[in-house]
Parts: structure tokens; sequence; C-alpha cells
């Protein structure tokens, strides 16, 4: 669900998104039997270049939240991840230009939303790039859910450690059930196709904590 920007007002979407671990040669899931869906696009490919920024102790990722400007895809800008419920989170975006301030820096709109989490200055924690093939489930009334195959490249910029893994992501779309039963219905028929083609829960709770060693 988005709130449409007005004005220099940030984006928000809440996302309500599962993740799953996957083998490099792992096929791709096949979806027959996915309540609302009659069809899957062809596969997008994006590549992601997101950087990740929190205060020297730590205080964002204390709070469950995430900063990072990230290059490519529909959605580049700055984005802060707010705290985690469920399988939802709401995130505020802004685009790159916004303040039309140095590329390197930190916007003033986002430091001050920031704020009800973090007041420390902001240092470098991980850089994420990502080639991202995404693949949208559509039905009658739109897209019910997007699903990407991402192939990771991270690294620590605070030990200068990288790592490199694939995974799945399952994110509700506007035409998704807007029940909590519903939702669960949509997640457990796909995840009956995710499981059938080798993925699995995920590990780890996203890709920064996974950058990290977490």
């Amino acid at each position: 669900m988005t709130e449409t920007p007005s004005g220099s007002d940030p984006s928000r979407v809440l996302e309500v998104e599962r993740k799953y671990d996957v083998d490099d040669a792992t096929p791709l899931p096949e979806w027959r039997g996915v309540p609302g869906v009659d069809a899957v696009s062809a596969g997008e490919l994006r590549e992601l270049d997101a950087r990740y920024l929190d205060t020297a102790d730590a205080q964002l990722s204390r709070a469950g939240v995430a900063l990072r400007r990230r290059t490519g895809g529909p959605d580049a800008g700055w984005h802060i991840k707010g705290p985690r419920e469920g399988d939802g989170r709401v995130e505020i975006g802004w685009p790159l230009d916004v303040d039309a301030g140095d590329a390197e820096s930190v916007p003033a709109a986002v430091v001050e939303t920031l704020s009800r989490w973090a007041t420390g200055g902001l240092t470098p924690l991980a850089r994420i790039e990502n080639a991202r093939t995404a693949y949208l489930l559509t039905g009658p009334d739109g897209v019910v859910a997007e699903f990407v195959d991402d192939r990771v490249r991270a690294t620590d910029l605070r030990h200068d450690v990288r790592r490199e893994w694939r995974e799945w992501e399952l994110e509700l779309g506007p035409a998704a059930p807007a029940d909590a039963a519903g939702r669960e219905a949509l997640f457990a028929a796909a995840e009956k196709a995710i499981f059938a083609a080798g993925g699995r829960e995920a590990a780890s709770g996203s890709k920064l904590a996974r950058a990290l060693g977490f």
C-alpha cells in the first residue's frame, strides 16, 4: 500500500514480504495454483547498488531501522526502512536529488525523519550490489505480488568482508487480499511452489543483516 507523495513530501510504502534462501542453481518456482494469479510477466533485470549508513553505536540497527541510498531500479533514491511488524515494514523514500545537495551527504529531510530513532553522525556501514530479476504475478485486478530472484554481492565496510549469496523475495502487490486470512492463504500457496522448487525460509532477516554476518 502506497501513500502518494505531495510536493517535497516523501513516499510511504507498506511492504509486506517474505524472504527465502536458495541455492545458486535452484530453478524458479512454478506458480500454478496460487489464488488470484493467472499470469506471470517476463523477468526484468535490475542492477541495484545500495550504500547503507548507521551511527557509530548502531542506533538505527538497534531500533530495527535501516537507511540506504540506492541507485538502479524503479525506486532509486534514499530509503528509510522502519521497524518490522509481522511481515510488514513501512519504507519512506526520497528521490536521489532531494535537497539538491552533495550526492554523498545525507539530505536534511532524511536526517530529520531519522531523528526519531538516531541523532548521531552517520557513517558507511555496508554496500550491497544486487543483480535482481523481477517477475510480476498478476490477476484480473492487477499485480497480486512481485517475486524477485536476487544474486547479491555485499561488502561489510567496517571490516572489508565480502559475501555473496542468492535469495528470493515475494512482496504483496496492490491486488493482493487486504485481509489477514487472505494474505496467509496467498503466502501459503506461493510457499508451496517456492519450497517445491528448493527454496527455504530465510535464515537472516534482511540483506543488511546478512552482509554484516548476522
